[in-house]
């Protein structure tokens, strides 16, 4: 399955193609412990496809989570100036602090 036909299913077909194909991909590890595969191939396509299913699910997630911020930094810039402070605090992305050097 390409990126572009993953981008145009929906957020829960999405999660539940990749819930699928772990649960598929968990069988044949396991089949594979006591037998060899008929398609040994098959584990790396399905660890493939699961990476661009997460990939995608991340991408629209994020995007999702970035238009909201931005509507909700529209809407509180036109209630005060604090509120517009705070959405925008926090749509920013969080750091991680600075670790501490021993000199």
């Amino acid at each position: 399955m390409r990126a572009e036909e993953i981008r145009e299913m929906s957020v829960d077909d999405i999660a539940a193609r990749a819930r699928e194909l772990e649960e598929e991909r968990f069988r044949l590890v396991f089949r594979s412990a006591t037998e060899p595969l008929e398609d040994p191939l098959r584990l790396r396509v399905i660890r493939r496809e699961i990476a661009r299913l997460k990939t995608v699910l991340g991408e629209m997630r994020r995007m999702g989570q970035a238009a909201a911020a931005q509507g909700a930094a529209k809407s509180a810039a036109g209630k005060g100036t604090e509120k517009a402070t705070k959405a925008q605090k926090s749509a920013a992305p969080k750091r991680k602090p600075a670790r501490a050097t021993r000199g």
